[in-house]
């Protein structure tokens, strides 16, 4: 979800050292690109909630620079996390710590709960196959405390092997997301682990995902995957592109922020049946909503739209967007989005058959 260069684990060696304060006892000052760095938030976005909402409340430095404190940085951490839960900006933005951190308890708590049942494969069973409580996140997290990514990544693999892909991905990987987030969020992991936790998940998945695909005849949609530009995250489109393995999907990954007409021309190019975009919930609604409607007018009417993400618009079902694309709000939507494509596409089949 961000830098990979070996300067960025300095960045973040000197960002854990500013949440305790300087090697001087001085307290230690953020610039807003430190802040933009650390949550995501960029600097046109922090500068509009400066103006519109009274928050954050930056002091200037001799050059006249924005600096903001300790506390406004783990402030803001939260309120990207109650955005990211699909909370609008105006209701959270302005709120004291002690109740974004009631909030943001509260987000995750629910987030947990939610029903995010895999549906039954197709080995005869009915019904929803219940989800399975991962035990091992408390101890996956010690280990990405102690940096022993060794013993990381063979516990991921034993879990990967216990549970099969689809549902260490749903029961696993994407509690466990939430839970390094909050550790990231509280200060009981750094920058640099959040990264390394990242970069073992993907490396597992990958594999995984190559001896999925070598294991299944692929099949129609073919489906492309990016994020638009000004969304670098990562981890959530490979997990999606997973999920469309397993199902048997041909997936033709551009990475991210791939800038509109270039999504166009792959997506002729290749043939995409479907174009997959993943979306943080930082983004703009209406942002989302006019890089959607474009999208939409440019490519062929047959190419459909998949909108997968925690914008809050997307989670609540957009009206005019309703015809235009399909919301993807979890991991579990993907096999039933693949399968109503499919039976969709039968009759034209049948037809041609004919």
């Amino acid at each position: 979800m961000a830098i990979w260069a070996s300067d960025s684990i300095i960045r973040a060696i000197l960002t854990g050292l500013s949440m305790t304060g300087s090697m001087a006892g001085e307290p230690v000052r953020h610039s807003i690109a430190d802040i933009e760095r650390d949550t995501g938030l960029s600097k046109d976005t922090l500068r509009v909630w400066e103006r519109r909402y009274g928050f954050p409340t930056p002091t200037r430095d001799a050059q006249g620079e924005r600096e903001y404190d300790d506390e406004q940085l783990l402030r803001l951490r939260h309120v990207r996390r109650l955005i990211d839960a699909g909370h609008r900006p105006g209701r959270v933005v302005a709120l004291p710590l002690p109740e974004l951190r009631a909030l943001d308890s509260q987000a995750q708590a629910q987030a947990a709960s939610s029903s995010n049942r895999l549906p039954a494969r197709r080995e005869g069973r009915r019904g929803a196959a219940a989800p399975v409580p991962c035990d091992d996140m408390a101890r996956w997290l010690g280990l990405l405390d102690a940096q022993d990514v060794g013993a990381l990544r063979l516990a991921l693999q034993q879990a990967l092997l216990e549970r099969g892909l689809a549902r260490l991905l749903v029961e696993c990987i994407a509690p466990m997301n939430m839970q390094v987030g909050q550790a990231w969020i509280e200060g009981r992991l750094a920058v640099y682990q959040e990264h390394l936790y990242t970069e073992v998940v993907q490396g597992l998945l990958r594999q995984a995902m190559a001896q999925a695909a070598g294991q299944r005849a692929l099949a129609p949609p073919r489906v492309l995957l990016t994020t638009l530009p000004g969304e670098p995250h990562a981890l959530g489109l490979l997990m999606a592109e997973c999920m469309l393995v397993l199902e048997g999907c041909e997936t033709v990954p551009l990475g991210t922020q791939t800038p509109l007409p270039e999504i166009v021309a792959a997506a002729e190019a290749g043939g995409a049946d479907i174009v997959a975009l993943g979306f943080s919930g930082i983004q703009n609604p209406r942002e989302v909503r006019t890089a959607l409607e474009q999208l939409r007018q440019r490519l062929p009417k047959q190419v459909d739209i998949w909108a997968g993400g925690q914008v809050p618009m997307l989670r609540r079902g957009d009206r005019a967007g309703a015809a235009a694309w399909r919301p993807m709000g979890r991991l579990v939507d993907i096999p039933m989005g693949v399968a109503a494509w499919r039976a969709a596409q039968a009759p034209w089949q049948g037809a041609a058959g004919a």
